[in-house]
């Protein structure tokens, strides 16, 4: 009996079953320390109309602020956000949720506006290294946890952990500036413990980048995807830009909005609005996961478009109904549109290039999330609010066209999805 309990098949099958618990808690583990992350660096949303009463900050100040975020992030990603597929994802995601508690530490000692540009700037530099490294971690240990079920499953958690966590972080700091002391500082010393208690557990995720290439020579960011697949990627990159252009304005300029338009100033309100917007579109994106991509992108841009001209009325109108109702539906397009992104990608690009070719697609993404709100506060400066939101909201309008006749050339030629789609392989 002894002997038959330990068989060499037995101690094998036993050894497998523990390599894929592992796997399967390290993808919980980076889950809830992609969730955090990107939770933390949304978090400043509510407090910024705190700060414009500190400091006298214009609204273009308030996007300058942002913008510092962006670059980081567009830094990041263009200088380092491909170099987990070379060294490692876990050694990538380490440091960069270090990045983002010294961001906090930063927020916390100098609150004055050349402290706030530098945290936003290195809470930036960590984003840009973990998103496109953690949504390759994810899509990985998730396939040695469940081998053979497809990437669907890692994708729509990925997705959900990085926009839901965007979308929490907002929600947190509004109650927290609503009703717990000291505003500019509580919220940043809870994110500073969750990101060190994932920092403490990122340690022990099983690796996943495991073939290392000594030839392997340091070259900024480039994208290398199948040449016949380019057009696909240019069509995930444009829905990545005019989805992020909407985020950009959610959590930038809305919560002035409300407070200065329509004399809203609780914290939790403007957190709440935040939160709207990203908690749809991550339910949304688990709602589309199990359509066609063929719908995915046709109900993303109808989406994104109903939802731009709602945001635009309800900034006409002053009225907050509206506002929410436009986030609502635009957040529910920037899932679906950034799911069927992040889908594509990860099915046309291989396994060794993964990493680059999301860093390239988020790189993108956050050229949206900053480029199209600067250019509104600058308008801002000049204009009015109203004609300022009207060009905007025509501007995004047209963008959002030309993408649907980038995708229309891209898939409508009776080119079938990319091989290893989760539409295609479930």
């Amino acid at each position: 009996m002894t002997h038959t309990l330990t068989s060499p098949a037995l101690r094998a099958d036993a050894s497998q079953q523990a390599h894929r618990r592992r796997h399967g808690r390290g993808f919980w583990i980076v889950t809830f320390v992609f969730m955090v992350t990107m939770a933390f660096a949304a978090a400043p949303a509510p407090l910024y109309v705190l700060y414009q009463q500190r400091g006298g900050f214009s609204a273009f100040t308030i996007t300058i602020i942002f913008a510092a975020y962006a670059a980081g992030v567009v830094a990041s990603l263009f200088l380092a956000g491909h170099i987990s597929d070379r060294f490692g994802r876990r050694r990538v995601i380490a440091p960069a949720v270090l990045l983002n508690v010294v961001a906090a530490l930063i927020f916390l000692v100098w609150p004055d506006l050349p402290g706030l540009l530098l945290a936003r700037f290195v809470c930036g530099l960590g984003i840009g290294m973990l998103t496109a490294t953690a949504t390759a971690h994810m899509t990985e240990l998730h396939s040695a946890a469940r081998p053979g079920t497809g990437s669907r499953r890692a994708e729509v958690i990925s997705t959900a952990a990085n926009i839901g966590g965007l979308g929490l972080g907002p929600l947190i700091t509004g109650f927290l500036a609503e009703y717990v002391p000291m505003p500019l500082y509580t919220p940043y010393v809870v994110f500073a413990f969750l990101l060190l208690a994932g920092l403490l557990l990122i340690v022990t995720v099983p690796e996943t980048v495991n073939n290392v290439d000594d030839t392997w020579v340091y070259r900024p960011q480039r994208v290398v995807v199948p040449r016949a697949a380019r057009g696909q990627y240019v069509a995930a990159a444009m829905m990545a830009f005019v989805g992020f252009a909407m985020f950009g304005f959610f959590t930038s300029l809305a919560p002035s909005f409300l407070a200065r338009q329509l004399g809203i100033t609780s914290h939790v309100v403007a957190g709440a609005v935040a939160f709207v917007v990203f908690a749809s579109s991550a339910a949304f994106q688990v709602l589309s996961s199990r359509w066609e991509r063929s719908r995915q992108f046709v109900v993303g841009l109808i989406l994104l478009g109903a939802g731009l001209g709602l945001v635009t009325v309800s900034i006409a109108a002053s009225s907050l109904p509206l506002l929410i109702a436009g986030g609502l539906v635009a957040g529910s397009g920037v899932g679906v549109t950034f799911k069927s992104a992040i889908g594509t990608v990860i099915a046309i690009s291989a396994p060794e290039t993964r990493g680059e070719a999301l860093a390239g697609l988020f790189l993108v993404g956050y050229v949206g999330m900053a480029v199209p709100v600067v250019l509104l506060g600058l308008i801002l400066q000049t204009t009015a609010l109203v004609p300022a939101v009207v060009m905007f909201g025509a501007v995004m309008l047209a963008l959002i066209v030309i993408t649907a006749v980038t995708l229309s050339r891209a898939y409508g030629r009776g080119r079938p999805l990319p091989a290893g789609s989760p539409v295609s392989s479930k």
